[in-house]
């Protein structure tokens, strides 16, 4: 099974800048594992900020690199946090975050597994993501946390990816194996830059 939503490319064209990280999952508690997420969202941001030099006497190169490096930072964090609390540690599949540089734009993919009964939510939740106004989506959202007493689910990371950065976002379902069922999801972030 292989089912796509949103902005997903299949086939990436080529390109000779990248970076790719890959995290197993079992090997350290998922809470010491959120420590390093920052960590490496960083890392992703400070090695690609030297594709954008900035220049002494340009203030505009040097607005825009710090405006790249905070983007990354902040995207690369909320991919790897979610991939984290939703991967199925139960698959032992690895988690895969890359970072490609186009001409026009970064483009970030993290594949991670997903329980078999997790997908059909989550699934409908990116369909909505692609399909209603993300603006009225987030201020509804911002309420409901709001009004949330425990804020268990604060589900803003990808919306802040739309509306502050202007990403856009896809999601490819598909099936690894069948017994034990492992369900591998990537999402995909591109930014123009």
């Amino acid at each position: 099974m292989i089912k796509i939503f949103g902005n997903f490319i299949e086939n990436l064209p080529e390109s000779p800048e990248y970076l790719i990280l890959g995290f197993s999952p079992s090997s350290v508690p998922l809470q010491q594992r959120w420590r390093n997420n920052g960590l490496s969202a960083d890392f992703l941001a400070d090695y690609l900020t030297t594709f954008f030099p900035a220049r002494e006497d340009d203030p505009h190169t040097q607005y825009k690199q710090k405006e790249i490096k905070g983007a990354v930072s902040y995207i690369a964090n909320e991919l790897l946090e979610n991939a984290m609390k939703f991967n199925d540690d139960r698959t032992n599949h690895p988690i895969g975050l890359s970072l490609q540089l186009q001409s026009d734009r970064l483009i970030f993919r993290i594949t991670n597994s997903i329980a078999t009964e997790s997908v059909k939510d989550f699934q409908n939740y990116v369909e909505k993501l692609t399909t209603v106004d993300t603006q009225e989506m987030l201020i509804d959202q911002l309420e409901k946390n709001a009004l949330e007493e425990n804020g268990t689910s604060s589900r803003l990371g990808y919306l802040t990816m739309i509306e502050d950065y202007g990403a856009k976002l896809g999601w490819k379902f598909e099936t690894m194996k069948k017994e034990p069922a492992t369900i591998v999801v990537t999402t995909m972030v591109q930014l123009n830059i």
